[in-house]
């Protein structure tokens, strides 16, 4: 974690970069999520909605060769670093428990063309949508909910932390209520 922390990068950005891991998730046929950390590899390295989070992902590879952790590993605990600090600056002191195990998939084990499949038509947590798709904001949001098995009071606290964490995939501040962005508040 101090490693993490060396780098000085905002909680937002370290807790986007897990979320941009995790939400390929797939709870139907449980393809996706964090292991593997396909975020690294091509085709989710080169995604549009990746963009920002691969910025710091190279940041974090960098820590890679002083650990044992696996690079998926790595990104999960980034993204509890970030929960911890936005909470401490809110005055909060909490631990985001960690439990390691998760290996790192190489491009080789990585078929592009299926994988391509999970980026999807949007990702409401981050802001997101692909351009020239119709379908209502809100339909993708709730879609891309249940692929990910979220129940609504889950759904709520995802989409109310990632905001104020400025977490949208462009850095807008649409959707972001708040003034004290990067602080977990009330």
């Amino acid at each position: 974690k101090a490693k993490i922390v060396a780098l000085g990068l905002p909680a937002g950005e370290l807790v986007s970069l897990a979320w941009a891991s995790a939400s390929t998730f797939r709870g139907g046929d449980k393809r996706g999520g964090a292991n593997g950390a396909r975020i690294a590899l091509s085709p989710q390295r080169e995604w549009e909605v990746n963009k920002k989070a691969v910025e710091t992902l190279t940041k974090i590879e960098e820590l890679k060769a002083s650990t044992q952790l696996s690079l998926a590993d790595l990104i999960v605990l980034a993204g509890n670093v970030g929960v911890e600090q936005a909470a401490q600056a809110a005055g909060f002191n909490i631990t985001v428990p960690f439990a390691p195990g998760r290996v790192d998939a190489l491009q080789s084990q990585t078929d592009v063309e299926s994988f391509q499949l999970l980026l999807g038509l949007a990702d409401g947590f981050r802001n997101w949508k692909k351009q020239g798709v119709n379908t209502p904001a809100e339909v993708l949001l709730i879609d891309k909910a249940q692929q990910l098995t979220l129940t609504a009071p889950e759904l709520t606290a995802l989409i109310g932390g990632l905001r104020v964490l400025g977490t949208n995939w462009d850095g807008s501040q649409h959707g972001v209520f708040t003034q004290q962005v990067g602080v977990l508040s009330t």
